[in-house]
C-alpha cells in the first residue's frame, strides 16, 4: 500500500482558490478589510449629506418659553465623525504587531 503526500504549497484554502479563480483576482481585492472600512466611512458621510439636504431641525424649548433650533445634521455629523475616527483607527491604524 502506498501513500502520497501533497505538497503544502499546492494546498489552498477555499477562499484563496475563489479569489484566484478565472475572475481575474477581483475577489481578492474585495475581501480586504480596508475596502470595507472605506465603504463604511463613505456610507456614514452619505448619510450626513442626505440628512443635511432632507433632514429637519432639532428644536429645544426651555422653561422660560424661549426656544432654540439647530439643524439635525449637526448631531448626525458628530456621530459620523466619531464613527469615522474609530473605523479608521481600527482598520487603517499602525500594524505594529502582526497576528
Amino acid at each position: 500500500m502506498t501513500t502520497t503526500s501533497q505538497d503544502q504549497a499546492s494546498i489552498q484554502s477555499p477562499r484563496e482558490g475563489w479569489a484566484q479563480s478565472a475572475h481575474g483576482g477581483w475577489a481578492e481585492r474585495v475581501l480586504v478589510p480596508e475596502m470595507w472600512a472605506t465603504v463604511a466611512i463613505v456610507a456614514m458621510w452619505m448619510a450626513v449629506l442626505f440628512v443635511g439636504v432632507y433632514g429637519g431641525d432639532l428644536t429645544f424649548h426651555s422653561v422660560d418659553s424661549s426656544w432654540s433650533t439647530i439643524p439635525s445634521v449637526v448631531a448626525v455629523a458628530l456621530f459620523a465623525a466619531v464613527g469615522t475616527g474609530s473605523v479608521a483607527k481600527r482598520v487603517f491604524g499602525r500594524k505594529s504587531d502582526q497576528r
